[in-house]
């Protein structure tokens, strides 16, 4: 039985754990090979060993250019292609607007948009004659958003027009670009949220997500399953905004 992403190379970033290490599981079963870019080279090695050969890890900040277009070198060298990029990696940090400074600022941004518009930058150019694809991790964030979290929120909407930008200028090349937004998710991203913690923000358990969900939609649209669908911001989110 043959899978959706057989033949397929993708490097899903910040993927040693919640949802990047999901869908690297579910990227590696439907038959792509996978690299794992993550600042935790250890981590990464050990989950591509619960995986198989097609999977390998990388030492990735995304937010230092040269360590990104090494990370995709790393994978020409080892898998001879790249197909798809998954754009999971993220930082979110917490403060009033009014404690905010330009270097809170960028750190944020350099992580969650440059990082990830340096990884587009790089499948475009080297992807092959058939093409590829972007899956941009965003968030509800991007469309509605809390107290305290400004950076994150603003990076994440503007993922969603790089999402766009890629779908556009990434057709002659046969590059499709389409975002997810999850919701609440069981991960530490959502556990360790202070908002949460104070009771400044409540979540129904019952609408919270498993990593896999998100990885199931992620492997959709990386594949040719979703061939007519780019530009596009599908929430992943259990119903949340329609509740927000």
């Amino acid at each position: 039985m043959t899978g959706k992403l057989d033949g397929r190379v993708a490097i899903v970033t910040g993927a040693a754990g919640g949802i990047g290490a999901a869908t690297v599981r579910r990227l590696a079963a439907d038959g792509a090979a996978v690299v794992i870019a993550d600042l935790d080279l250890a981590k990464a090695e050990a989950l591509a060993k619960t995986i198989g050969d097609q999977v390998l890890g990388v030492a990735c900040d995304v937010g230092d250019e040269t360590q990104v277009t090494a990370c995709v070198a790393a994978a020409r060298a080892r898998f001879g292609r790249v197909d798809v990029v998954v754009n999971n990696a993220g930082l979110m940090t917490f403060k009033p607007l009014s404690d905010w400074t330009s270097a809170d600022w960028h750190k944020v941004l350099q992580v969650d948009l440059v990082g990830a518009a340096m990884f587009v930058r790089e499948l475009f150019r080297n992807v092959g004659k058939d093409g590829g694809a972007v899956v941009n991790v965003a968030s509800v964030h991007a469309e509605r958003t809390t107290a305290h979290c400004a950076p994150y929120s603003a990076a994440k909407a503007a993922l969603l027009s790089l999402t766009r930008t890629a779908a556009i200028e990434g057709k002659a090349l046969g590059i499709r670009a389409n975002a997810v937004l999850p919701g609440a998710v069981d991960t530490p991203m959502l556990w360790d949220n202070p908002n949460l913690k104070s009771g400044a923000e409540t979540v129904d358990k019952a609408d919270v997500g498993q990593p896999e969900d998100i990885a199931a939609a992620i492997a959709f649209l990386a594949s040719d399953d979703a061939r007519f669908i780019t530009g596009a911001a599908l929430a992943v989110d259990g119903g949340r905004l329609a509740q927000l």
